[in-house]
């Protein structure tokens, strides 16, 4: 029997959710969904993370998060859905982090992954005033 699970994420932003799953080499696709809001037509974007046995893991925008859709009874990925949602939280965390902050005239220098799994990231900002 399916059980599709629905999990809340603080995933808000498709640009860091795509570039996320890039670094993390997770192939996925976009798929555009029209929405009609008062005369207004506009389109819902929701990311698709194909799965060999065709029932595909989304992150479908419920018009304030990308929440994870999936069906537990055919999850066939490398690990548990817990570890990757940390995975793709963790990844999504450090895009959004770089890219804020190249809007504030910042740039990283310094990435790296620690053995206890935690990202280290080291950003400068050169004063143009001086």
């Amino acid at each position: 029997m399916s059980h599709f699970t629905s999990m809340k994420t603080r995933f808000q932003n498709l640009f860091y959710l795509q570039s996320a799953l890039n670094k993390l080499q997770i192939e996925h696709t976009t798929k555009k969904t029209l929405v009609k809001q008062d005369n207004l037509t506009a389109y819902n974007t929701d990311l698709i993370i194909p799965q060999s046995n065709g029932h595909n893991i989304k992150f479908c925008w419920n018009e304030q998060e990308y929440a994870l859709v999936v069906d537990m009874s055919y999850w066939n990925q490398p690990y548990p859905l817990e570890l990757f949602i940390d995975k793709v939280a963790q990844q999504y965390a450090g895009e959004v982090i770089i890219g804020e902050s190249k809007k504030l005239g910042f740039e990283p220098v310094k990435y790296k992954q620690n053995v206890d799994g935690s990202n280290t990231l080291v950003l400068e900002r050169w004063n143009k005033n001086d």
